[in-house]
Formats: C-alpha cells, structure tokens, sequence
C-alpha cells in the first residue's frame, strides 16, 4: 500500500487506503461474499475468512477513515451508535466511572444512563467547556472521559488538549474519548489533540447524502483496537459491504461539501443575530459564542450546524419548523440538503423536563442542519417561516 500521509487531506480524501485491485478496478468493489476460502483448514487464501470478521470493502474504508482522521487503526460499524457502544464496552467495566459532557447525543446519554448503568458504571455529567469542572470531576475509577464537541445540539466548543492535560495529570489517567460527528475530520481530528479515540456517525457528513447509516471510531492505541475487534467481531455490528462503498464515495467529496456547509452556516447565523425573533445563536463562528477562540484554535473552520433559541412558545416553534420549505423537517444531519429541527419534542424526546433543563434545551430550540443550497434561498426560507407565525 503506498504511503499517502505527505498529501494533503483534499488528496487524500480520494486516495488514501485503496489501490486498483488485481482487475484494475479504481473504486474498490463491494465484496459481497459473506465466506472465503481456505487453502487448508490452517491457511486462508486471503487475509479474510468471515465478512463479520474483515471484508476487503470494509478494510478499504477502515484505511481511508484512519489516514483522515489522521490515527493508524480505524473501525466501521453498522451506525454511528455501534460505535459509541463499542467505545463504552471496550473502556469501561462494572465499578467504573464515566464524566462525560452534559451536552450530549441523546441516545449516547440513554446508553449512560440507562444501559451501562445498569452494569454498574456510574456516569458524573459536567459543562465540558470548564476544564477545572472537568478535573474535579475525575476520580481514581474514573476510566472515561466521553466528549461532543461542537455539541449536540447547543454547539458547546471543548477544548481538547486542555482535557487531555487534565486526564494525563489525573491518578486514574482515564481514556479521553471525542464524537467528532459536528466536525467531520475535515474540519477538527481529535487524535492530532491528544485524545485516545475519536468516533463519528458516518452517516452524516463523511457519507454526506442522507442515504447510507455507519459509524467509526479510530485509535492509535493498539490495545484498544484489540479490544474493539473482538466486541466488533462477538457482537455483530459491523458494516455492510455495500453500505462500506456509499460511505467510500461519499467521503472523496467531504472538503468541498464542508467548504459550502461552513459559509453557509456563517451566513445564516449572521442573519438569525439580527433578526428581532431570535434571542439567541448558537454557532462557534459568531465572534460572541464564548467559546469562539477555542474553536477558531482547534477547528479549520466553524461547521454546518447552528442553533437558536426563539421567543417563541413550544408550540409557536413547532410551527415556525413546519411551515419551511426548503428545509427538510426531519431529524439527522450533515448531509447535502438542509434539515430543520426542534430537539425537546424531536432528536432528545427520550430526556425528562429535569434532563432538558440540566443539559440546557429549552423547548424554544431550533437547529439546522444546513446543507449546500444557496444560502440566500435558505435565509428567505427562515425568515418567512418565521413571519407567518411571529409576524
């Protein structure tokens, strides 16, 4: 396999991992077989022997998710959330300690809460933007610290070598985890930060298209992907052959689709902290998010996702987000076209009244998933929704 770490990650992008097969081919092909043969009952023909085990489709794409999130050992899974569940079970046993942001995916909060909890993993949440709240919060069973940033939905902004300092200083040097999904390796690699393994939902911005569900984790730490191959392989939830090639072809475009997400992005929330509705902007780009600088030292760019508070009702949000036209009302993100929606009763319906306060989600919330459309016809979009109900 030549070495393609000296290109940049434009050219890698749509190199890295792969090189035309024995027939030539230039796009790897979905290997579809689910068994291969063997030479003998102690020598395979291949590397490969059982497709839940390794696929030549899926291997390209493990190379490829590694070299461009910049670690040695990538992972695919059959969705964004078998990745996080590896993380979990691969880090943390009965008796163990988790601090995690208190912004976070709903369902990586459910799976804390109501799943590993249940195997006597206890979980502290905190404002992962304090690093001393961070520090405080690490115990000698502490094994996991476990991150989003930006965040999920309020775009919170964690400064990652600060916790990785906080971490390494700690007794319990716990295993500093990222869901990297906001920022897509294109714009932030943790691993490059210090962290131990960073994890994204494929689904959204590296596949880009809103029609292929996987996920993937990557670590330089040789024991943890030990660890991650026999529960990958033991608990099944591995990546499909064809599902392996849409996330392939979707990722040789993500620098350019992340180019029109971040202006886009930047020009709507510009427009939503004028607009006379709108209380507040949540979009690390704004020169007022108080967690700006960190974001400008960490990020290549700002990202695809904003959102905002309403002076609104519950049920005056749920309009504004019905009456759009040119976004989407649905849940999910990243992908080519824009996306509108209100997490309380939506994407973190699973949280009671107390989680949504604790985690800081009112139910005025809006957020947007903007995509590569014009920003000028999205911007219209907003502001009309927004009149019919408001005026």
């Amino acid at each position: 396999m030549t070495d393609r770490s000296g290109y940049r990650f434009e050219t890698r992008q749509i190199h890295a991992g792969y090189e035309p097969d024995a027939e030539g081919a230039v796009v790897p092909p979905i290997y579809n077989s689910v068994t291969y043969a063997y030479e003998s009952p102690s020598e395979g023909i291949s590397e490969h022997r059982y497709t839940r085990l390794s696929n030549p489709t899926r291997t390209a794409l493990d190379r490829r998710i590694a070299d461009l999130a910049g670690g040695q050992y990538g992972r695919t899974f059959a969705s964004g959330m078998a990745a996080i569940n590896t993380v979990f079970t691969a880090c943390l046993s009965s008796g163990d300690h988790v601090v995690a942001g208190e912004n976070l995916y709903a369902e990586s909060h459910t799976l804390l809460t109501r799943v590993f909890s249940s195997f006597g993993v206890e979980v502290t949440f905190v404002d992962a933007t304090d690093l001393t709240a961070i520090g405080d919060a690490i115990r000698p069973e502490t094994a996991l610290v476990y991150l989003e940033t930006p965040s999920n939905p309020l775009l919170t902004i964690t400064d990652i070598s600060g916790v990785v300092d906080r971490c390494a200083a700690a007794e319990s040097d716990p295993v500093v985890a990222v869901d990297n999904t906001f920022a897509s390796p294109y714009l932030q690699r943790p691993l490059e930060l210090g962290a131990d393994i960073v994890v994204e939902s494929l689904t959204k911005y590296v596949a880009g298209h809103s029609d292929v569900m996987a996920g993937a984790l990557v670590t330089d730490d040789q024991d943890i992907a030990e660890k991650v191959d026999v529960i990958a392989y033991n608990q099944g939830a591995t990546l499909s052959p064809y599902d392996c090639f849409l996330v392939f072809r979707g990722a040789k475009t993500l620098a350019g689709r992340m180019q029109t997400h971040c202006e886009n992005a930047m020009a709507i929330a510009e427009f939503l902290a004028d607009h006379a509705a709108v209380s507040q902007v949540y979009y690390p780009g704004l020169a007022d998010h108080p967690n700006h600088d960190v974001a400008t030292a960490q990020m290549h760019d700002f990202g695809g996702m904003v959102s905002l508070e309403l002076d609104a009702s519950l049920e005056e949000t749920s309009q504004i987000v019905t009456n759009t036209e040119l976004f989407e009302l649905a849940e999910s993100l990243g992908a080519v076209e824009s996306l509108i929606e209100q997490p309380a009763p939506m994407t973190h319906r699973t949280l009671s009244a107390e989680e949504l306060e604790a985690a800081g989600i009112p139910t005025s919330l809006v957020r947007l998933s903007v995509g590569i459309e014009h920003h000028d016809d999205l911007i219209a979009d907003l502001d009309q929704a927004i009149e019919r109900v408001l005026g």
